[in-house]
């Protein structure tokens, strides 16, 4: 009789583990991979500075491998947007070239913190790297002096008359005449994932970039031109987890 209650009293044990176990893994907060887009605030650019996408795949417990690809507008940090006192469109005044960066990324996501299934933030400590190239696109006005009957667009220059701007050209307007100009960027941040479910990513990233040039890049011709860009930033992003 002993015996049987004995082997009773081990067989519900033994149920209560494995039904622990089982839950355990079904709880688990384990990925081997992610891949997650999202949309960048920095100190180079404007409302939105530009879009992110991020592939990363586990290589250790603590370890993620990750390919990037940053697509951003880069602004002079002393552009500012003005009012054509003909029209009341705005332009910015000064500005010559815009300056598109695709940034190409390798680097490592080692994770700080783990979070708990369904609750907590996960923190990752964020480093990257890779070539950039920079698409150096003429900026366009329309333009017309006192004296002329209809306006012109032209890319801003020297010496034009704030007065003589009536506003920004047309959309994409000059882009076959883009250059290209290269270089390299660096980027270090953190990463705080804050989704409650295992397949899906949702947080935002906070950090440090710097662009690097083989030459200045001419923004804006009567100010002092860079080949180096330093940014702090902040991305919203979202993706899936397997």
């Amino acid at each position: 009789m002993l015996r049987s209650v004995k082997l009773s009293i081990l067989s519900v044990l033994a149920v209560i583990l494995a039904v622990q176990v089982q839950a355990q893994t079904q709880d688990s907060y384990e990925y081997n991979s992610e891949f997650t887009w999202g949309i960048n605030k920095n100190t180079s650019g404007g409302l939105i500075g530009g879009l992110v996408f991020k592939k990363a795949r586990k290589r250790s417990e603590r370890v993620f491998e990750t390919f990037g690809l940053e697509i951003m507008n880069v602004k002079h940090p002393q552009e500012v947007r003005t009012n054509s006192i003909q029209t009341g469109n705005f332009f910015i005044f000064g500005k010559s070239n815009y300056l598109y960066a695709f940034r190409f990324q390798y680097g490592r996501d080692r994770i700080l913190f783990k979070k708990a299934p369904q609750q907590g933030v996960e923190i990752k400590a964020v480093f990257a790297a890779g070539p950039t190239l920079g698409i150096v696109a003429p900026y366009y006005v329309e333009y017309a002096r006192s004296n002329d009957l209809v306006s012109n667009s032209v890319q801003y220059h020297q010496g034009m008359a704030a007065e003589d701007i009536l506003g920004t050209g047309r959309l994409f307007q000059g882009i076959g005449d883009s250059k290209i100009v290269p270089g390299a960027n660096l980027k270090a941040a953190i990463n705080f994932e804050l989704g409650t479910t295992k397949s899906q990513v949702t947080g935002f990233e906070a950090g440090f970039l710097i662009d690097a040039y083989t030459k200045t890049i001419e923004l804006m011709p009567e100010s002092k031109n860079y080949s180096i860009f330093p940014t702090l930033f902040i991305t919203l992003f979202y993706g899936s987890r397997k």
